[in-house]
C-alpha cells in the first residue's frame, strides 16, 4: 500500500486554491472570494475521506473542474463555488436544501442542475444514452452554466482517464466525441472542443493518435521555421503601419489532422495547412473592421490568397458569436497557409465564448445569435416527439453545421445552417407560420418548398389558414426545429391513440404479471421491431398489437433482454483443446468475444468491411445478432456511444488464409503499360487474386478502383506500399461501400 503525505498532500491543495483565485478570467471582488473560499472549505470538509482511482485525495477533481470554469472558459464566481461543490450532493449526506441555507438560491440551482445529470448518467439500464443526454441538455431550461459547468467536468474526466478499464474509455470517449464537443463547439468555447476531440481520438483510435503525435514532434523545427519565415514578413509591414498587433502561430488539432486525412483519403506529410497564423490587434471598438481589412491588404501584398477560401465573419458573425476573417494564401515553398485576423475583443470571445460574449453585450435588447440558439434548443428539447438517437443526430447536425445568412422581405437578416430550405426558414420566423406555409418566394421568383436557399437569398412566406403539414414536409426540411414542429403536428392524432393504447397496455401487462415501466416499454419497443414507445401505444391503441403477441413476449421475458440478444447467437466451443485442433485444421482466422474470449456467430458489417488484422468490436443488433465493425468505422462514435450496453469486445486471434475483399481507389498519372504493371505487381505479391480492375484517364490523369481477394490487412497493407513504388502512382487508399 502506498503511503500518503498528508502534509505535503495538504500543501498541493492549497497551492491549487491560490492558483484558481489567480487565473480567474473575472475580475473578484472581496465578496466573491468570500464565496469561492466558503465553497472551498465546504468541498474539501465533504470529500476528505474520498479518493480517485489514481489514489489521489478526491478534492483535487472539483478543483480542477473549478480551474478550467475560471480561466479557460471564464465564468464568474458563482460558477466557480457551483463547480467546487458539483459532486457534493452526489457522494455524500449533503443536500440542496443545505447548499440553498448556506450559499445562495443560485449556486444551490447550479448544484442541483449538475447533481441531475450526475443521476441520469448512472440510469443506464436498457434505456438508450441518448435519451439520457437530451435528460441532460434540459438542464439548459435552468441556466447554460449548468452544462458549461458538465464540459470543463468531463474535460477534466478526460484528461486523467488512464487508471480507468479500456471498455470505459472507448464508452467515455465516444460519448465525449459524439455529443460534448459538438456542444463546446456551438457555444463557441473552441479550445475546450479542440482539447475533447484530441482526447477522444486518444482513448478511440489510440494507434492512429500516436502515430499522428510522433509525426507533429518529427517536423516541428521545420514548421516553426516556416512560421517564423512568414511572421517576419508580415510584421515589417504591420509594425510601418502603425499597428499594435501579435502574431501567434497555431498547429491544426490531432483530431483535425486526422479528420483531414481520413476525408482526403491521404498521408500525414499530404495535409499541407497543418498550422495557421493568427494576427490578433489593438483597436477600439468603431475601428475594428476597418483594421481587419487593412491588415488583409497587407497580407495580400505579400502572398496571393485563394478567393474561393476567404471567410468574412466580421460583417456576419457566426451565430456562436465568433468573429474573424479567414483567409488563405500560398506561402513559400507553394504551401496553402491560413491565416486568421482578429482584434483582440474578437480574440476573447473565440477563446472564452460564452462568458466573454457575455462581458462585450453589456446588456444590449437584442438577443444574440447564441441567444436565439439556445432558446431553439429549450423549445426543440421540451416539444420533441421524436425517437431520442433520431433527436441526437438532427441536434448533432445542427451543432457543427456550417452556416448561410438570408434576408426578410423587410430585409432582416437570419442565420440558417447550410443546405436549409424555403420551408426551415418559415419556421425559423415562427413555427406557426411555418406550419401554415402555402408557398414560398426566393428572390422574387415562386420556388418548391424544397428549394435550398444560398447566403444572400430574400424569402417571402406565402401562408393559408386551411394549409396543414404533410409526412412529405419531412423530407423538405432540414433543421431540427423545422422536423420537431411537423411531426408534433402529424402526431397529434397518433399521441391521442397512443394514450389510450398506454392504458389497454398497462391492464394487459397486469393480467400477464409484468409491470409498465420504462424498462419493460423499451423491451417491448425491441420485441416488436419498432422506434419509440409512441409506435408501440399507438399498434395497442389500434389493435394491430393483440393478446397473443404480448403472450409471446411475455414467454422469453424470464430471460433479460441481452440474455434475448445472446440467445440467439449460437455459441461453437470455447475449450481450448478443441481451439487448438480447430487451428491445426481450419485455414479461418478466429475472431472472438468477451473476456472470456467466447466464439460467437456474427456477420461482418458493410459499412466498414473489416478484415483479419483490422481492430474491431461487435455489436449486438436486434434481427442480425452480432454485427463486427472497425473501430474507426464512420459508425462507431454513434454506436458506441448511444448502444453502450450493446458493444462486445471483439478481436482477431489468428490470421491465415480466409479470403476477404478488399476495393482500392487509385490516382496517378496515364502511362503506357501501367495497367499491365499494375496487375503484375499484384499477382506477384503474395497470391493476391483480383476479382475486378476498372480505370478511366482524361488528360494525362487516371482514376481507378480494384477489387482485390486478400488474405488479412497485413498482406493489403503490404500491398498497398508496393503500389505506391509504380512509377506514376500518387496516391492509393482502401474505399468502404464498394
Amino acid at each position: 500500500m502506498v503511503e500518503i503525505d498528508i502534509e505535503k498532500e495538504n500543501k498541493a491543495i492549497a497551492q491549487e486554491y491560490k492558483e484558481l483565485l489567480r487565473i480567474s478570467y473575472q475580475t473578484l471582488t472581496t465578496e466573491d472570494k468570500k464565496l469561492i473560499r466558503k465553497a472551498f472549505d465546504f468541498a474539501v470538509e465533504a470529500h476528505q475521506d474520498q479518493r480517485r482511482k489514481s489514489g489521489e485525495a478526491y478534492i483535487f477533481h472539483p478543483i480542477a473542474v473549478a480551474k478550467i470554469v475560471a480561466g479557460e472558459i471564464g465564468l464568474g464566481a458563482t460558477a466557480i463555488a457551483a463547480a467546487l461543490m458539483h459532486d457534493v450532493v452526489e457522494d455524500t449526506d449533503i443536500t440542496v436544501q443545505d447548499i440553498e441555507k448556506m450559499f445562495n438560491p443560485k449556486v444551490a440551482q447550479l448544484v442541483a442542475g449538475l447533481t441531475k445529470i450526475a443521476q441520469v448518467q448512472k440510469d443506464m439500464n436498457i434505456s438508450m444514452q441518448a435519451e439520457n443526454f437530451r435528460k441532460m441538455l434540459l438542464t439548459l431550461n435552468d441556466d447554460v452554466r449548468v452544462i458549461i459547468i458538465k464540459l470543463a467536468d468531463r474535460l477534466h474526466n478526460m484528461q486523467t482517464m488512464e487508471s480507468m478499464a479500456d471498455y470505459k474509455q472507448v464508452k467515455i470517449a465516444s460519448e465525449t466525441l459524439y455529443i460534448y464537443a459538438p456542444l463546446a463547439h456551438r457555444l463557441g468555447l473552441y479550445n475546450i472542443k479542440t482539447q475533447l476531440e484530441d482526447l477522444g481520438l486518444k482513448y478511440t483510435e489510440p494507434n492512429v493518435y500516436n502515430d499522428i503525435v510522433s509525426k507533429i514532434k518529427e517536423t516541428k523545427e521545420e514548421q516553426d521555421a516556416y512560421i517564423k519565415n512568414i511572421s517576419d514578413v508580415l510584421k515589417k509591414s504591420l509594425d510601418e503601419e502603425g499597428i499594435e498587433y501579435i502574431i501567434k502561430g497555431r498547429p491544426k488539432s490531432i483530431y483535425s489532422i486526422r479528420r483531414k486525412m481520413a476525408a482526403q483519403n491521404v498521408t500525414f506529410d499530404e495535409v499541407y495547412d497543418k498550422f495557421a497564423l493568427r494576427i490578433v490587434y489593438k483597436s477600439n471598438p468603431h475601428d475594428e473592421k476597418f483594421l481587419a481589412w487593412k491588415i488583409y491588404s497587407i497580407v495580400t501584398d505579400h502572398y496571393r490568397p485563394s478567393p474561393s477560401r476567404l471567410r468574412d465573419w466580421i460583417s456576419s458573425p457566426k451565430s456562436t458569436g465568433y468573429e474573424a476573417l479567414h483567409i488563405t494564401v500560398m506561402g513559400p515553398l507553394g504551401r496553402w497557409v491560413e491565416i486568421q485576423v482578429r482584434s483582440e475583443r474578437m480574440d476573447e470571445i473565440a477563446e472564452k465564448g460564452y462568458a466573454a460574449h457575455y462581458k462585450y453585450k453589456q446588456g444590449a435588447t437584442e438577443e444574440s445569435g447564441l441567444d436565439t440558439w439556445l432558446n431553439l434548443l429549450r423549445e426543440a428539447l421540451e416539444n420533441s416527439e421524436t425517437n431520442a438517437v433520431d433527436f441526437v443526430e438532427d441536434f448533432k447536425m445542427n451543432l457543427y453545421s456550417k452556416e448561410i445568412y438570408v434576408f426578410t422581405p423587410k430585409g432582416d437578416i437570419k442565420s440558417l445552417p447550410k443546405g436549409a430550405t424555403s420551408l426551415d426558414f418559415a419556421f425559423a420566423i415562427h413555427s406557426e407560420i411555418g406550419v401554415k406555409t402555402r408557398g414560398t418566394r426566393v428572390n422574387g421568383k415562386l420556388v418548391p418548398l424544397n428549394h435550398e436557399l444560398k447566403s444572400g437569398d430574400q424569402i417571402e412566406i406565402i401562408t393559408s389558414q386551411n394549409q396543414k403539414p404533410t409526412a412529405n414536409w419531412l423530407d423538405f426540411v432540414t433543421t431540427s426545429r423545422a422536423k420537431n414542429k411537423i411531426r408534433n403536428v402529424l402526431n397529434e392524432n397518433t399521441k391521442k391513440i397512443g394514450e389510450e393504447g398506454k392504458e389497454i397496455l398497462e391492464r394487459k401487462l397486469r393480467h400477464l404479471k409484468i409491470t409498465l415501466n420504462e424498462t419493460s416499454v423499451n423491451e417491448l419497443v425491441a420485441f416488436f421491431k419498432l422506434k419509440t414507445s409512441l409506435d408501440l401505444f399507438y399498434r395497442v391503441g389500434i389493435g394491430s398489437i393483440d393478446n397473443q403477441q404480448l403472450k409471446e413476449y411475455a414467454a422469453q421475458k424470464s430471460n433479460t433482454f441481452f440474455n434475448f440478444f445472446k440467445s440467439k447467437i449460437k455459441r461453437t466451443p470455447t475449450n481450448p483443446e478443441l481451439i487448438q485442433k480447430e487451428e491445426l485444421t481450419s485455414n479461418y482466422d478466429l475472431l472472438v468475444f468477451g473476456i472470456e474470449q467466447d466464439r460467437l456467430d456474427y456477420k461482418l458489417s458493410s459499412c466498414c468491411n473489416p478484415i483479419p488484422g483490422d481492430p474491431v468490436f461487435g455489436f449486438v443488433t436486434i434481427n442480425e445478432g452480432i454485427k463486427v465493425h472497425k473501430k474507426d468505422c464512420p459508425n462507431a462514435i454513434s454506436l458506441q456511444s448511444n448502444y453502450a450496453y450493446r458493444i462486445i469486445q471483439a478481436r482477431w486471434i489468428d490470421s491465415t488464409q480466409q479470403e476477404f475483399k478488399a476495393t482500392l481507389q487509385i490516382t496517378g498519372m496515364d502511362t503506357l503499360g501501367l495497367t499491365n504493371e499494375l496487375t503484375r505487381v499484384i499477382s506477384n505479391n503474395m497470391h493476391v487474386n483480383i476479382q475486378s480492375i476498372s480505370l478511366s484517364g482524361e488528360a494525362g490523369i487516371f482514376n481507378g478502383k480494384i477489387t482485390l481477394v486478400v488474405p488479412n490487412n497485413t498482406i493489403l497493407k503490404k500491398l498497398i506500399d508496393n503500389i505506391k513504388k509504380i512509377d506514376g502512382i500518387d496516391k492509393v487508399a482502401r474505399v468502404y461501400n464498394s
